[in-house]
């Protein structure tokens, strides 16, 4: 049965809103805590038969889930993990109803594969291409494993204290790893704010619908699994009486919370379990406030060694816990670091149970609430097990597979924080020139690292190297880098069929590919390579300044910030290599020589960047890119170009109302437009478009040529 969700309700002023697609905000009060709603009598129906016969995995629940599309499921798997009596742990603690709800058995070894999987699923179902996410790890790796099966590209943002084996595993799956010198919550402002000067999406954590929901499968688990562990009447579901978790942000608990909700609503259990929160002490804004009877939990600056769990400013997500809490006569409570190493140790030696830290704190809270009689002899209890961390060894990947991101830190005063702001203000700044990534493929490891120093010494690029074309072809599948330096002579496979593998594949094809080559080219090389080289160099005699500018203007960078003369020791090393220009930089523009405005409207940076490069590689364009159509309308109405490239997929108007805009408008309407999109076009779609337009291009099937000798053509009389 597909999902039967119905609508979407804001908690502060009740507005109700359509469920389709998932509004982020209430458009009454803006509130972002919005609440899924369902057709509980059907879903009961549904259920009360049981779910024997479903998929063993959190999908079973589908009714209750708020993914209308099932082509959009993004699966590994994940959920309907084991449900386990702790009979050694319960002889210790002198308690015989003890449950672990095992969530170690996930694909990426936490219970945040639940928030993964219908989370990514979502992205794909709104076509989403590319995401942006704050965390302290675990949620990290299970987005980056979804992310990877989805083909979608993720950028994560983690403060330092994440240790490097979880770092290693996040490169692992090919996500984009930004390690900042700080604290989670500042972590997190810089995500948000990478998220919004490149117009990606970020994932909003504890208010996003689809991690709540996702959450609430737990609860669904547990009760059919427990009503068979431990039967109590004829009923095939059982809530217990009470449900333990570590927290971090809080968005685990609130998610179960309601599950177990939902569940009482359709009849198919009879209580509500009582919730612990359980805290580390160096990090528990939540379990203070609770202590103080406080209504809001104020942040703190963490202090724990368990960083998974090190997460300073629970905002919102403490009151509603409290709610809870209050609700049933929960707790709140914190444990120190070594209380949960010991009960990590005991589990493993009693249970031969190992899991991360952060799962250990619940046990950890177990344990007190149990010596502390707040846990009465005949409670069923279930403990979330939260996950287990699974190392990648280090030799499996290249280096620098991490951005390290610095700024300064200076005290609480008003000037300290004016000056963190100024330091988070610079080190973005940088990282728009650190995330610019360059693959070196050549087979000689002397002349791959001496370019790559080459270009680290005056920019701040991220470099990798590789010296076999099969690893250069799945390093570049992987990272997506901006721009490609090409060996021609190489074992296994030379660099013109590298080069051909690349540019018949839709997702490296617009890559830029400088070649930098020994080999002695024949007028068959030559045209082997036109049209799929930016340039050609020749290793024998070339300007290693030349070579700089000419990669950095292929980037979109800057150069004036390039010395006049590179560092003479770099330069020498690299001209003993013999390296000679095949084609020259593209002419130096003569003062009296004027060139052509054109703006470039795309909401992809990659593809702008391509055709920025292609046009004003020829000299004759000054180019300039927007990425959605607002940004593009504002330029086009400031610039007065004299030919516009559209992409028809825009994150916020339609390619096809923008071009009615211009048609409409006096000022705008003779401006030349150039169509190149990825769009499927259907014939009647094309006869309309081409009365507006004056020629279309398909991405896929580009011939970069034929765009410019068109633009050429067209602007030639300008």
């Amino acid at each position: 049965m597909p999902s039967l969700i119905q609508s979407i309700v804001c908690l502060d002023c009740g507005h109700t809103m359509p469920a389709d697609p998932l509004p982020d905000v209430c458009p009454e009060c803006q509130s972002k805590w919005l609440i899924a709603r369902y057709d509980y009598e059907k879903a009961a129906a549904a259920w009360k038969t049981g779910l024997s016969d479903r998929v063993t995995s959190l999908w079973r629940y589908e009714e209750l889930l708020p993914l209308a599309d099932p082509a959009a499921v993004v699966s590994i798997d994940e959920g309907w993990t084991p449900l386990l009596r702790a009979a050694a742990l319960g002889r210790e603690l002198q308690h015989d109803h003890i449950f672990i709800k095992d969530e170690r058995r996930a694909p990426t070894g936490s219970f945040k594969d639940r928030q993964g999987t219908l989370t990514i699923s979502y992205l794909k179902h709104r076509g989403i291409s590319e995401c942006v996410l704050a965390s302290t790890g675990n949620k990290a790796a299970a987005y980056a494993a979804f992310c990877a099966r989805a083909g979608i590209r993720l950028w994560i943002f983690l403060p330092s204290m994440v240790p490097s084996e979880k770092l290693r595993e996040l490169a692992l799956y090919g996500a984009e790893v930004v390690k900042i010198t700080g604290t989670y919550d500042q972590a997190k402002k810089v995500a948000i704010d990478f998220a919004a000067r490149r117009n990606l999406y970020y994932d909003p954590g504890t208010t996003s619908i689809p991690g709540r929901e996702a959450f609430k499968t737990v609860a669904f688990e547990i009760a059919e699994q427990l009503a068979r562990l431990e039967p109590a009447g004829e009923g095939r579901w059982r809530a217990p009486d009470w449900y333990i978790q570590a927290v971090s942000g809080g968005i685990g608990p609130l998610g179960v919370w309601k599950g177990f909700k939902e569940l009482l609503q359709m009849g198919l259990i009879d209580k509500l379990p009582r919730l612990a929160i359980v805290q580390s002490e160096g990090c528990s804004p939540m379990a203070t406030a609770w202590r103080f009877q406080l209504e809001k939990a104020d942040p703190v600056v963490p202090h724990t060694r368990i960083t998974v769990l090190a997460t300073g400013n629970p905002g919102r997500a403490y009151t509603l816990l409290r709610d809870a809490c209050n609700e049933t006569k929960g707790t709140m409570i914190a444990v120190a670091d070594g209380e949960a190493f010991r009960a990590m140790r005991r589990l493993a030696r009693v249970e031969g149970l190992s899991m991360e830290p952060a799962a250990a704190v619940a046990f950890g809270g177990l344990e007190k609430l149990i010596a502390d009689g707040v846990i009465g002899k005949d409670d069923t209890v279930v403990v979330n097990c939260s996950g287990h961390t699974f190392p990648a060894e280090k030799h499996i990947l290249e280096d620098q597979y991490v951005l390290d991101l610095q700024f300064s830190e200076s005290g609480t005063s008003d000037a300290g924080h004016t000056q963190l702001e100024e330091g988070l203000g610079a080190a973005l700044e940088r990282l728009d020139e650190q995330v610019t990534t360059v693959v070196v493929i050549d087979d000689n490891p002397q002349d791959s690292r001496l370019i790559r120093r080459l270009l680290q010494t005056h920019k701040n690029y991220r470099v990798f190297e590789v010296n076999s074309p099969l690893d250069g072809i799945d390093l570049v599948r992987q990272r997506k880098p901006d721009l490609i330096v090409l060996d021609l002579t190489m074992p296994d496979m030379d660099g013109f069929s590298l080069l051909e593998e690349l540019k018949t594949d839709a997702e490296t094809t617009s890559i830029p590919v400088v070649v930098v080559s020994a080999k002695t080219l024949t007028a068959a090389d030559r045209a082997a390579l036109e049209g799929r080289a930016e340039s050609l160099w020749q290793k024998g005699n070339f300007s290693t300044q030349d070579l700089v500018e000419h990669v950095v203007q292929t980037l979109g960078g800057n150069l004036d910030d390039l010395p006049e003369e590179l560092i003479e020791a770099t330069a020498g090393q690299v001209v003993t290599t013999s390296k000679e220009t095949i084609n020259d930089l593209p002419p130096k523009p003569k003062p009296d020589e004027p060139k052509h405005d054109i703006i470039v409207i795309d909401d992809d940076h990659r593809d702008a960047r391509l055709i920025r490069r292609l046009l004003e590689a020829t000299d004759r364009y000054v180019v300039r890119e927007a990425y959605d159509g607002e940004s593009g309308w504002q330029a086009i109405k400031e610039r007065k170009p004299e030919l516009i490239v559209l992409d028809l997929i825009l994150p916020d108007i339609s390619g096809e109302d923008l071009l009615e805009r211009l048609k409409q408008d006096d000022e705008t309407r003779a401006i030349p437009v150039v169509v190149l999109t990825a769009k499927d076009i259907k014939a009647v779609e094309r006869e309309k478009l081409l009365g507006k337009i004056i020629s279309l291009f398909e991405k896929a099937t580009l011939d970069r040529q034929a765009l410019i000798d068109y633009v050429d053509e067209t602007l030639s009389d300008g």
